[in-house]
């Protein structure tokens, strides 16, 4: 990967690294940054937002989701800028978007595997999470068509 992407990767590392900082929930400041305007923005083929720097990032985040929750159960530092950094190689990789990538992978799922997938190559973290993702929803799906 060029090294370019590879910095806007680093700045969404950042970014959630900062939001711990700020004092947010991880969790929920992972599915309403995934699912905001400002993670579309960065998904663009090109924004001037990719370039903002994370503090930007973050006051744009603040306004668009005020609701978010601050104060509550954090996951550690490391775990935040491993998820931003991998959620946005993850785009990067497949194009899929931030929304699509959050429902294969979300924070409880990224915080789960910190440990095992952070010194993976990101391609094989990324396959990795994308196959649980599918072994998920294919025990969900065995579940219901169980026999009565």
């Amino acid at each position: 990967m060029e090294s370019l992407w590879l910095q806007i990767c680093d700045i969404q590392g950042r970014l959630f690294k900062l939001a711990w900082k700020a004092g947010y929930d991880s969790e929920d400041f992972m599915k309403q940054f995934m699912r905001s305007r400002v993670a579309r923005d960065l998904d663009s083929e090109y924004n001037r937002m990719q370039w903002a720097g994370e503090e930007y990032l973050l006051e744009e985040f603040a306004d668009e989701c005020p609701q978010t929750i601050k104060g509550n159960a954090q996951y550690d530092k490391e775990v935040m800028y491993w998820a931003g950094y991998l959620y946005r190689y993850w785009h990067i990789l497949t194009k899929e978007s931030s929304k699509e990538i959050y429902a294969q992978a979300p924070a409880k799922t990224m915080n789960t595997n910190y440990l095992m997938f952070h010194t993976m190559a990101p391609e094989l973290a990324i396959e990795d999470l994308k196959e649980l993702h599918q072994q998920k929803k294919h025990s969900k799906n065995k579940k219901k068509r169980k026999p009565e």
